[in-house]
């Protein structure tokens, strides 16, 4: 059973992010399913720390990006909108260059908070992160 209370569409999720820090980050988001969304991000010299490595606030803002993005459609979008609350990243491998794919999946949907996990993986399903978001539905 898909756990989405507000329909939507990756088209219509990705128009609301232009000239957003997402698009400056660009984050591109690709699939939807019954449980999950997934998002993608190219790793380029705009997410480059000084050492050559990705920024691994990169990678958390990817995670925060993914999992808020779908936390948003766990709630009726016309009465709340989603905020997080924490985030937790833990950084597993550098990244130097290629896409990046972060998948959101919820751990726990509740009225008011919801927490949800997030795995970046590159383009041969290493691992490089997981993180930990915690939300809240405020009323709008």
């Amino acid at each position: 059973m898909a756990i989405w209370k507000t329909p939507f569409s990756i088209e219509e999720l990705q128009k609301k992010c232009v000239h957003s820090f997402i698009s400056h980050l660009k984050i591109v988001f690709t699939e939807i399913g019954d449980d999950y969304l997934k998002a993608e991000m190219a790793v380029g010299p705009h997410l480059m720390q000084p050492m050559g490595i990705m920024h691994g606030g990169a990678s958390s803002a990817l995670a925060e990006t993914v999992a808020n993005a779908a936390a948003n459609f766990c709630v009726d979008a016309k009465t709340h909108h989603c905020v997080g609350l924490d985030i937790n990243t833990n950084h597993i491998r550098p990244v130097t260059s290629g896409l990046l794919t972060a998948t959101a999946r919820p751990y726990h949907i509740g009225k008011k908070t919801q927490v949800w996990s997030i795995e970046i993986k590159d383009e041969e399903s290493n691992l490089i992160s997981i993180s930990r978001l915690t939300v809240i539905a405020v009323p709008k």
